[in-house]
């Protein structure tokens, strides 16, 4: 960020790196009608991780049960394409994570719903990637241009005196722009989310351009540089304190300080004995840099996070490379639930992943998948507010027709939810008693997963 920039959103006390469009014309809430309960959001004292798998990720990592059906009906042969399509015992693609999968199941610290299918863009021939990321992330099954989950979520905290502009980092994000924090465009700026990346570059620290003050190389690399650097910065601090006087620029340059050590501090943060995240894996950098976000910062509500760094989702053609990248999403989740519990924060902190649909499960002629309905929804820990079900929801093949719109559906006996449940059932966890009225209708998901 330079300098300009964040004088400017200085003012407004806690500068975002996204762009400004993000937060702009779109609807308001009418906040009248929501009912918080503050014991259920203490209580719970949440913390989301969500991890978004942008492209619509195949459900079959999650989801082997029907493959034998699957493989009798598919224009191209499953077992001839990849290196190993192997069901697990409870129905996970060895290959693709199962074995990962099925620790975190029997550890008790995974739920995965295998029916989250939308009736709803059945109906409607809804399956085009814009309007499904836009539509999930809003959790609104409607093309209006509606504040995001995490906006509303924020507005809410904020109109309920749970968050001040003395709240630290309570939005983070790690992939910029999302819709997630999407909203209008006069609302606190400290509601809005913060980008760090995982080095941690950190958004509060001044950074020096010595070729402006002349610094050569040696005087880099003499002792007395940095007793320079720290003298040029008091005197800017007081230089600071002498022209602005008091007010929002002076608590500014203050909170600037605060955060720049808490920024670095998680720099020199130190695994748990035992938790070792997969190496030169940036995705898995990501989440790890989450975890502490999260652990040594409890003002942060939510991080959100795409898959760079694991590719893309989007499997139409060529989709060999799914499996790996199943192992390597599910390899990261195992030692990020592993810190979590180190750090004893399974309760607070949970992980969500989902993403805006699911695939056909027919292999095509390009050997990928095309846009789908039914995706899994994988939720980790959270232990406060969510009990762990285990595997929930069946599907079965509907008789097949045309083969190239080959899909799952849940079985008529099998509990399933729209998309949009995600959304009601984060917005019931952050102590929002009514989430219907946020969602079109849609509450909650049932079947036992909450725990109020």
């Amino acid at each position: 960020m330079n300098r300009r920039n964040f004088i400017k959103q200085s003012t407004l006390l806690g500068s975002s790196l996204l762009l400004s469009s993000l937060f702009c014309n779109a609807k308001t809430i009418n906040y009248d009608e929501i009912e918080f309960d503050s014991n259920i959001y203490e209580k719970n004292a949440p913390q989301t991780i969500v991890i978004f798998l942008y492209g619509g990720a195949s459900e079959l990592g999650g989801n082997l049960t029907n493959i034998e059906e699957i493989k009798q009906n598919s224009q191209s042969s499953y077992d001839d394409y990849f290196r190993g399509v192997t069901p697990t015992e409870n129905g996970f693609w060895r290959e693709a994570g199962g074995e990962i999968m099925e620790e975190l199941l029997a550890s008790g610290d995974m739920t995965i719903f295998r029916t989250c299918y939308s009736y709803l863009r059945d109906k409607e021939k809804n399956k085009s990637h814009g309007r499904c990321v836009s539509q999930n992330q809003r959790g609104v099954n409607n093309d209006e241009d509606t504040a995001g989950v995490f906006a509303i979520i924020g507005d809410i905290l904020y109109k309920n005196g749970v968050i001040t502009k003395d709240t630290k980092l309570p939005f983070i994000t790690m992939e910029g722009d999302n819709t997630f924090y999407s909203s209008y465009e006069d609302r606190p700026s400290f509601l809005k989310p913060i980008s760090i990346d995982k080095d941690l570059s950190n958004p509060y620290e001044r950074r020096w351009v010595d070729s402006y003050f002349y610094y050569t190389k040696a005087e880099r690399e003499n002792k007395n540089y940095k007793e320079k650097r720290a003298l040029l910065d008091m005197e800017m601090d007081r230089l600071s304190a002498k022209k602005n006087g008091k007010g929002p620029i002076e608590e500014a340059f203050e909170k600037r300080v605060e955060l720049e050590k808490f920024v670095n501090s998680l720099k020199e943060a130190k695994l748990p004995d035992g938790v070792k995240y997969p190496e030169k894996d940036s995705f898995a950098k990501k989440l790890q840099v989450a975890v502490n976000l999260c652990a040594y910062n409890p003002d942060t509500r939510v991080v959100t996070i795409g898959s760079g760094g694991l590719g893309g989702w989007d499997d139409h053609n060529e989709a060999r490379d799914y499996p790996q990248r199943m192992v390597s999403l599910f390899s990261a989740i195992k030692s990020a639930v592993d810190h979590i519990k180190a750090l004893k924060r399974e309760d607070r902190i949970n992980i969500l992943v989902f993403g805006e649909f699911g695939r056909n499960v027919n292999l095509n002629a390009a050997k990928g998948w095309d846009h789908g309905n039914n995706q899994n929804l994988f939720s980790f820990l959270g232990k406060n507010y969510f009990n762990e079900l285990g595997v929930v929801g069946e599907t079965y093949l509907p008789s097949v027709g045309e083969v190239n719109r080959m899909y799952l559906k849940p079985k008529p006996s099998s509990y399933s939810f729209e998309p949009f449940s995600i959304a009601a059932t984060l917005y019931k966890i952050y102590g929002i008693k009514n989430p219907q009225v946020l969602t079109g209708g849609f509450g909650e998901i049932k079947e036992g997963f909450l725990k109020f």
